[in-house]
């Protein structure tokens, strides 16, 4: 489990890939890779990602979850994917401006 504050940043244990929270309070169970992550910088990365959870991350990508109560942003990719409490986070999608005339 991890605290989740926006600024809070994560690192995979099994992957390349780190985030940081844009949204979201309280412990979560954050992982990837099928792994737990770790606050960044505490633990070096041992093992592989899990064959179940090896969709990969994409940089500069904001996963949430279906509440839109969690969002995180890559800031490293790779192997693993992003999920919260068991459950995988999307890809969001972005917003299309208005038009301007």
């Amino acid at each position: 489990m991890v605290e989740l504050r926006p600024g809070a940043r994560f690192q995979s244990t099994v992957c390349a890939t780190e985030v940081i929270v844009v949204k979201g309070t309280g412990s979560a169970e954050l992982t990837c890779g099928g792994a737990a992550m770790v606050p960044a910088g505490s633990a070096e990365r041992a093992g592989e990602p899990s064959a179940d959870a090896s969709d990969g991350t994409l940089l500069g990508k904001r996963y949430g979850d279906g509440d839109e109560t969690v969002e995180v942003l890559c800031t490293k990719a790779g192997a693993g994917s992003l999920a919260l409490g068991g459950v995988a986070l999307a890809v969001k999608v972005t917003k299309p401006l208005p038009a301007s005339d």
